[in-house]
């Protein structure tokens, strides 16, 4: 992790190759590592265009020629190869293809990169979340999430950040009577106090515990009316009014690791 609770993900099918970098929030952490694997850079892969997952590129420019992949349609500098829905990223170097889903409301360019069992989501999906609305409508980040929770269910889940018990607190809130939800808590509490990441997830895990892919389930409904105080229409207001409360709460315990 770098600058607190981001994540970067270094891929790659063997050690001492060719990788790429995933959201490289800073560079320098990143170099250490790749100096210490003997590995060296492919490309940059970019799931959207805040600073905290652009801020390595130039400093890891400096030091290679690997291209910079990122969705077209967002404002990145020292982006060499836009991309968008449906386009298909190949990395001979480092055996790695992915796939290019665009995944908007987070941001509204947002996109992830899917292959190999993984999907790398950004701030699109986080582990028992999902990502504030800066860019895009409820509309839109439902569409994502549901496209993403399309995925094969064992598809490992690979997030930009650690905000996983603090999601998961919140969501034993809105279903206190999910046994798996209960389970998953404890689970991450434990990994978090040894100092162990929770990611990365599942998209079946995702299904069974994360409130914004649970929009159409009843105890999720009655939930969402409480906190809007009317009934909700469809699953749009649902998630709206979920994510509507998600942004005022406040963990009342935040984790210490």
């Amino acid at each position: 992790m770098v600058l607190g609770d981001n994540y970067v993900w270094i891929v790659g099918q063997v050690a001492g190759g060719a990788v790429c970098v995933i959201d490289p929030g800073e560079a320098a952490p990143v170099a250490a590592s790749l100096a210490s694997a003997r590995q060296h850079l492919a490309a940059i892969l970019l799931t959207h265009h805040h600073a905290d997952h652009v801020g390595g590129v130039a400093g890891l420019q400096s030091n290679t020629r690997a291209p910079v992949y990122g969705p077209r349609h967002e404002s990145i500098s020292r982006l060499d190869r836009p991309v968008g829905d449906g386009d298909r990223i190949d990395l001979p170097d480092a055996a790695l293809t992915f796939d290019v889903l665009h995944v908007p409301g987070h941001t509204a360019g947002h996109v992830a990169y899917h292959g190999h069992g993984s999907v790398f989501t950004g701030d699109t999906l986080f582990g028992g979340g999902c990502g504030r609305l800066f860019g895009g409508t409820a509309r839109q980040m439902l569409g994502s999430l549901r496209r993403l929770a399309a995925l094969p269910p064992a598809t490992e889940v690979y997030c930009g950040h650690e905000y996983t018990v603090a999601n998961l607190r919140f969501a034993a809130q809105i279903e206190p009577e999910n046994g798996e939800l209960a389970r998953r808590l404890a689970d991450a509490t434990r990994r978090r106090e040894d100092g162990q990441p929770t990611v990365p997830s599942t998209i079946a895990l995702e299904l069974e515990t994360n409130p914004f892919l649970r929009c159409t389930q009843p105890a999720v409904i009655a939930a969402a009316e409480r906190f809007a105080g009317r009934a909700l229409v469809d699953e749009t207001e649902v998630f709206a009014a979920l994510r509507q409360w998600k942004d005022g709460w406040r963990d009342e315990h935040p984790p210490t690791a």
